[in-house]
């Protein structure tokens, strides 16, 4: 075996140890060796214009082996000979093996002569320990070197993607994906790593080994077939080739580091240069604002109201918390950026900042102290003008306000005094004016130390020379001018008030009289306008006759309240003379009362005209009512004669029904010829009717004379009629009923005593108490045991379908004829369908056509039409079909 080993402490060949050379033997691996070699070999030579075809042919004169060395080392060889012969190669060869030797490397067993011969594999080694050296040896990631460091690059770069898992540099990377992950890792744009697949190797590395050569300037080292068809790529070839990649990555990220370091020096540099503009434009602004400032806050001219002083005051606070505020802290930051500027020039060891002359701070901070003390000065000054105008300012307000509320306390006052709203007013109003001018006089005599101290406080403004003394003084002259005419004029409406007062006096013990005695007889007079033209309401003779006696006692009485009216209108004739007299302006009418003469007058003609038309209507409504009386006799006369007579037909038919007197067809007779007798009495209902369509259009509610209304006549005339038919055709059922299933006459005689019998309230119907015990008396055996109960119930489910809680005498009937008739069974009719039917079980709707008669056949078809469909003939009947179509299931 042969060893490469280095002379460094850390010696970066120490993977390499027991490196056999017999393994280049190996095809598969010299042939990736030989490949990837050549290929690393080339990519360094093409830098100085050549390259190499046959790795162990090309490098036996020296000159490419030298070349190449210079290339990746950067340093010069001595100079090669170019010389032919043998002992120019080695000579070449051996300059080439020193300048390894001087990098650190231990050549061992490997000489100039196995070169220059071409050996191969003394080649390929000494090819290998170049690449070592110069390609790997320098690879260091978290304090590991060589292989170790270029292993740990690729884990740490190949870490977040799936399906790569690299642990060494041969069996790792057979499906590519650890190639195409380096390359995604940097340049993602380059490989769309999502569309690989991990069981598509050879897809995977041509992919890989494209991509670097096109994009990465990385030659092409491998074979795709090589390694896929390798069970154990070549370690070597692979570390090569990886390297490749970590110095082509590696070197870009160094590019970029050198280019963000010389944008951080342009940055700096352009953020000094921008902080030396910024200070001299914040410093020029700065001082323009201190120069016009300046002159602002020495302004002195006074000013002549507390308003404009107040409103100086008001822009210096706006000065202070609006204007300044902002500029200090420009100062503030432009000594700020000065020092920081300052700074960054020592520490980047460029000279001190130097502003345009007059924009030193110190320069800035003497402006700035000028400032301020002609700030306070002017504030000084705002103060003492304040407290100045303060005074006058006080003064001018004090009578300002006291005049204000002078004059509107007078506002209106002199109008009011000169109104003549006594001429119109009222006893009651008038007193109310006095009581109210009393009252303004006591606030006119508290209101004149109110004008003193108007016109005092208005000397004291001329005495101090306030600016605006003319307006004052002719606000007061005006006021005191007022005030004397406010007082000649209270005077006189107390003279107008108390006089006007004097005679609204008299006349308003005038109205009250008036008032007094007009209210009770219009009162009177109203009672009387509604009690004649009242719309009486009688139904009597009796009551008209009322009406009438005490209408004549009211014409008895017109008299005595026609003195009273007069006397009345003698007292509003009082009240008018007086007001023509004196000329008293009387404002509204009698205060006391909303009567009017002329309502009294107007009432009084319209009651005088009333009396006659009452007269009349009462006249007329005694006719009515003695023809209504004449109405109501007629009437009564026939309903109290119809009435019983209904009333004995009914109980009459009752009997009839009950009693058993001859034969069925006997009673049927004569209950016929009673049915005749009582429709013969009809033209009396008519003639009663006539007379009852008299009184509803006469209007008459009620008849003393008789307890009968048209209303009980007709019910008690429709139920005789009913009863009548209803009767006759029970008894015409019974027939039927007996003819039909052979009951004698004598079971029908004993049926119904039976029923009668037990009919103790006569009503003509049976309870289910009464029905059994009438059972019990025929011989049913019927006991009050839950046997007996369950037959009770089963009979009265057949005589009471309906569940009415009745038996009739014709259910009755039923029941019993079903028990003892004698006529043809179920059985028999059932019989008489199979002779019809013969052999074939059932029976057709021409069969029954042809064997009974029309009606009856067309009839049977029809009730038979639900239960037909048998099924062999449709449309036919079978047995059990007929059956039920005739009996119901009941019957089966």
């Amino acid at each position: 075996m042969d060893h490469y080993d280095s002379q460094q402490t850390n010696d970066y060949m120490q993977p390499e140890d027991d490196w056999d050379r017999d393994l280049l033997l190996d095809p598969a691996w010299e042939k990736q060796q030989r490949k990837t070699f050549t290929a690393w070999c080339n990519s360094h030579l093409r830098k100085a214009g050549t390259q190499i075809e046959n790795i162990e042919e090309d490098f036996r004169d020296g000159l490419k082996l030298m070349l190449l060395l210079e290339v990746i080392s950067g340093e010069r060889l001595p100079k090669p000979e170019r010389g032919k012969m043998r002992v120019h190669k080695i000579s070449n060869v051996n300059k080439a093996l020193d300048f390894i030797a001087s990098k650190g490397v231990k050549l061992v067993s490997i000489g100039a002569e196995e070169i220059v011969d071409g050996n191969a594999k003394m080649t390929l080694g000494m090819i290998w320990t170049i690449i070592l050296r110069f390609a790997i040896q320098d690879i260091s990631v978290e304090e590991t070197s060589a292989k170790e460091g270029l292993l740990l690059w690729c884990q740490r770069k190949t870490a977040p993607y799936k399906n790569v898992n690299i642990q060494n540099f041969h069996i790792s990377w057979k499906d590519g994906l650890g190639f195409c992950a380096l390359i995604h890792r940097h340049r993602p744009e380059l490989i769309d790593y999502g569309k690989l697949r991990k069981d598509d190797a050879l897809t995977n590395l041509n992919t890989a080994f494209d991509v670097a050569e096109k994009y990465l300037d990385i030659p092409k080292m491998l074979d795709a077939e090589d390694i896929v068809g390798t069970a154990r790529p070549d370690e070597k070839a692979i570390m090569t080739y990886v390297s490749s990649f970590y110095h082509a990555f590696s070197g870009a990220q160094k590019a970029e580091t050198a280019a963000n370091r010389i944008c951080k020096v342009l940055a700096v540099n352009q953020e000094n240069e921008q902080l030396m503009e910024d200070y001299e434009k914040l410093a020029s602004d700065l001082l323009e604002w201190i120069r016009r400032t300046i002159p602002w806050l020495e302004n002195r001219a006074p000013e002549n109201t507390m308003q404009a002083m107040q409103q100086k005051l008001e822009d210096f606070r706006d000065y202070r918390r609006l204007h300044k505020p902002p500029k200090v802290q420009e100062k503030c930051q432009l000594e700020i950026n000065f020092n920081t500027l300052q700074t960054k020039l020592r520490l980047s060891n460029r000279p001190a900042f130097m502003p345009s002359e007059g924009k030193m701070v110190s320069d800035i901070n003497n402006a700035w102290s000028g400032l301020e003390q002609a700030e306070k000065g002017y504030e000084e000054w705002q103060l003492n003008e304040i407290r100045r105008l303060e005074r006058l300012e006080h003064l001018a307000k004090k009578f300002h306000q006291k005049a204000c509320i002078h004059e509107a306390w007078t506002d209106g006052k002199e109008g009011m005094l000169q109104q003549k709203d006594y001429e119109t007013a009222t006893l009651s109003e008038i007193k109310a004016l006095l009581k109210k001018h009393e009252a303004f006089e006591s606030d006119l005599a508290a209101h004149q130390d109110r004008v003193e101290q108007i016109a005092a406080i208005a000397q004291e403004l001329n005495e101090l020379d306030y600016y605006d003394s003319p307006s004052v003084n002719s606000r007061c002259q005006k006021i005191c001018d007022q005030w004397d005419n406010l007082g000649a004029l209270t005077q006189k409406r107390r003279e107008a008030l108390e006089r006007t007062e004097k005679l609204l006096e008299t006349i308003d013990q005038l109205y009250l009289e008036f008032a007094k005695r007009a209210a009770p007889f219009n009162n009177w007079m109203e009672g009387a306008m509604e009690d004649l033209q009242d719309t009486f309401i009688v139904h009597t003779i009796e009551e008209i006759q009322g009406l009438t006696t005490a209408h004549e006692q009211f014409k008895a009485t017109l008299p005595d309240a026609d003195k009273e009216r007069q006397a009345i209108l003698g007292i509003h004739n009082e009240v008018s003379k007086i007001v023509q007299t004196y000329h008293v302006n009387i404002a509204g009418s009698n205060p006391y009362t909303t009567i009017s003469p002329q309502e009294i007058n107007n009432k009084w003609d319209h009651v005088r005209q009333l009396v006659p038309r009452r007269d009349q209507a009462l006249m007329e409504e005694h006719a009515r009512q003695q023809q209504n009386e004449r109405l109501r006799k007629q009437f009564a006369a026939q309903a109290n004669v119809i009435g019983p007579w209904i009333q004995t037909k009914m109980q009459e038919i009752g009997r009839i029904s009950i009693e058993m007197h001859g034969t069925l067809e006997d009673q049927i007779n004569h209950l016929r010829q009673y049915e005749k007798s009582i429709v013969n009495y009809k033209p009396k209902i008519d003639q009663l009717e006539g007379d009852h369509q008299q009184i509803q259009e006469a209007l008459i509610f009620d008849n003393k004379h008789t307890n009968y209304t048209m209303e009980h006549i007709r019910v008690g005339w429709e139920q005789l009629l009913t009863t009548t038919a209803r009767t006759i055709n029970e008894i015409e059922n019974q027939v039927l009923t007996r003819d039909a299933k052979g009951i004698s006459q004598e079971q029908m005689n004993e049926f119904r005593a039976s029923f009668n019998h037990f009919d103790r309230d006569h009503s003509g119907t049976l309870g289910p108490d009464e029905f059994k015990a009438c059972l019990i008396s025929l011989g049913y055996d019927i006991g009050n045991d839950p046997q007996g109960e369950a037959e009770f119930a089963r009979i009265m489910s057949i005589i009471d379908p309906n569940r009415m809680g009745v038996v009739t005498f014709q259910a009755f009937i039923d029941f019993m004829s079903r028990e003892t008739a004698d006529t043809d069974t179920a059985d028999q009719v059932m019989a008489s369908f199979k002779i019809l039917a013969g052999d074939k079980n059932y029976i057709t709707s021409d069969e029954l056509r042809r064997e009974l008669p029309p009606d009856q056949a067309e009839y049977c078809i029809a009730r038979m039409a639900p239960y037909s469909g048998h099924d062999a003939v449709p449309g036919a009947l079978d047995y059990m079909s007929f059956s039920t179509a005739l009996y119901g299931e009941s019957d089966l």
